[in-house]
């Protein structure tokens, strides 16, 4: 009997250890760059699916780019005279959406082939300055805006799109004065599920969450920099609805890298700053690498391209690019990457 305990001891032992390897996590060490998009151009928002990739820029312009073959797809928006910046940028099954920074606000309704469009929202006030757009599902979609009154300005779609209804300041959280929200890489809003989490930023710094897609509202603290116009949460990400992430700094002193980036473990309720004096300063877009168990994410800002093995623990850079905006990941190896005059795809290895 007792060689036989002693034997399934060995085979328990054997069997874990080996369960352990085989779920250990790759770690990135190097990336491969490719150049995708050359222009003069500014993109701040861009969202992808497959082997495409839309964006939405500055000087009235919208685009598709192939990734396969590199063939690139663009429209220019005419609307009276107006210059338009387009910084917020979302996707169904069947439609594009861009919505531009400035007064009037003009929401534009998109086929995938760039061939078809029409306004299905329009906005004017002086202080009017969308950010952010997502949607939950090919039905229901949200987009935030800085304050016009004492809330931040969120419309809210539930028909795909074809309307959008304001949501009044009587339901919305009061936002501090000189709170508002940040049109660096259209990632203020994160949607998984029902949940929404909105970011804040500015004399004030805080993370807006929804638990029933824009029906009521909580506002949490965060421990990020805050109290100048130019500072605060510029970006963030959730891995699931428990697992997220905030960064950003002080846009000004973009070196400071501290109290500029924080995790949260229970739904944003609570956050916790990490990698102080350490890794990257301002941030303009963070994203979690997908597969990686919300270890692994990747960071783009003034400082370049940097990654995180460890849950924001430590970081490493991969590149000193500091005119890069955004980035979305189209499996858990690649990305894309948009900003100044260009667009590139990043494989990590």
């Amino acid at each position: 009997m007792k060689k036989v305990f002693v034997l399934s001891i060995f085979l328990i032992l054997f069997i874990s250890c080996k369960s352990i390897q085989i779920a250990k996590v790759n770690f990135f060490t190097r990336v491969q760059i490719d150049t995708i998009l050359i222009d003069k151009i500014s993109i701040r928002s861009i969202t992808v699916s497959s082997d495409k990739v839309w964006y939405a820029a500055d000087k009235n312009r919208v685009g598709l780019l192939s990734l396969a073959g590199a063939n690139k797809m663009e429209s220019k928006i005419n609307k009276d005279s107006l210059k338009l910046e387009f910084r917020s940028m979302a996707q169904t099954s069947n439609s594009i959406f861009i919505l531009n920074v400035g007064n009037p606000a003009l929401l534009y309704k998109f086929s995938k082939e760039l061939t078809l469009k029409k306004i299905v929202y329009e906005e004017h006030d002086e202080k009017i300055f969308y950010d952010s757009m997502q949607f939950w599902n090919d039905t229901e979609g949200i987009a935030v805006g800085d304050p016009i009154e004492d809330c931040l300005s969120i419309i809210i779609t539930r028909d795909g799109g074809e309307t959008w209804t304001k949501i009044s300041c009587n339901n919305l959280p009061k936002v501090v004065d000189g709170e508002a929200a940040f049109a660096a890489s259209n990632t203020n809003i994160v949607c998984k599920g029902n949940a929404t989490w909105i970011v804040s930023g500015g004399k004030k710094s805080r993370v807006y969450y929804s638990p029933d897609k824009g029906i009521t509202w909580s506002v949490y603290e965060t421990p990020i920099v805050q109290g100048k116009s130019m500072t605060g949460i510029f970006t963030a990400d959730f891995y699931n609805e428990k697992i997220g992430f905030i960064a950003g700094g002080n846009y000004d002193m973009p070196n400071q890298n501290f109290e500029n980036k924080a995790i949260t473990t229970n739904g944003g309720k609570n956050w916790k700053l990490v990698g102080e004096n350490q890794g990257f300063g301002y941030a303009s877009c963070i994203q979690f690498v997908p597969n990686s168990n919300g270890r692994k994410l990747v960071c783009v800002g003034t400082s370049g391209l940097f990654y995180s093995k460890n849950k924001g623990k430590s970081w490493k850079q991969f590149s000193s690019d500091s005119s890069l905006y955004t980035l979305r990941f189209i499996n858990d190896s690649t990305a894309v990457v948009a900003g100044k005059d260009k667009v590139i795809k990043v494989i990590f290895k």
